[in-house]
């Protein structure tokens, strides 16, 4: 992958530099910039668990996906190759719903997340092929589940996430009447090499 750095924030949120996307994320993250995107498809939101073999939070079930930046790249156009990339698909009617969101978070193996971080929500667009590299497992769940499992076990998710949905109003915290466009999806699927 070309220029695959993330671009790094100062403690007021402005760009001051940049670092490698592979060796950012340690015991002392610096800050960065990252964003959220949830793919919402009628009254359902697609919640994905990460791959086993990522380094941080890796088989953590969280949202549809996440990804940085490159210097110089508009977040929404990060949004269209991430959703290529990690899922196999195109989105359409990205908008921001939290473009204020911010967190760090340190996983079991002492892994920190440190990042602003917009949070989207999109359509899909195509049907669903996951880079196993990035995603172990998916499914369509109704949103007022989702938002439910969270209330009640916030560990059962990534931290982010968790975060996220505490911030997002409901009981159509996406508006996703508004931005979806039916289609049928199967209901849990597992990545696969082929």
């Amino acid at each position: 992958m070309t220029n695959d750095s993330v671009v790094l924030a100062d403690a007021d949120g402005r760009p001051c530099g940049t670092a490698d996307r592979e060796g950012v994320h340690g015991v002392d993250t610096p800050l960065h910039f990252a964003f959220s995107c949830h793919l919402v498809d009628d009254d359902r939101i697609l919640m994905t668990r990460r791959a086993l073999s990522k380094r941080s939070w890796p088989g953590v079930w969280t949202n549809s996906f996440c990804g940085h930046p490159r210097p110089g790249e508009s977040v929404v156009d990060a949004v269209h190759r991430y959703a290529r990339r990690e899922l196999g698909i195109g989105v359409a009617d990205v908008r921001c719903v939290l473009p204020d969101f911010r967190y760090r978070a340190v996983d079991a193996s002492g892994i920190v997340e440190n990042e602003i971080c917009p949070v989207f929500v999109a359509r899909p667009v195509g049907e669903l092929e996951p880079n196993p590299d990035e995603v172990a497992e998916y499914a369509w769940a109704p949103v007022a589940d989702v938002w439910s499992l969270v209330e009640r076990t916030p560990w059962a998710v990534s931290p982010w996430f968790a975060d996220q949905v505490r911030r997002l109003p409901g009981p159509q915290p996406h508006g996703a009447a508004a931005v979806a466009a039916g289609g049928t999806h199967p209901g849990t699927a597992r990545a696969s090499n082929t």
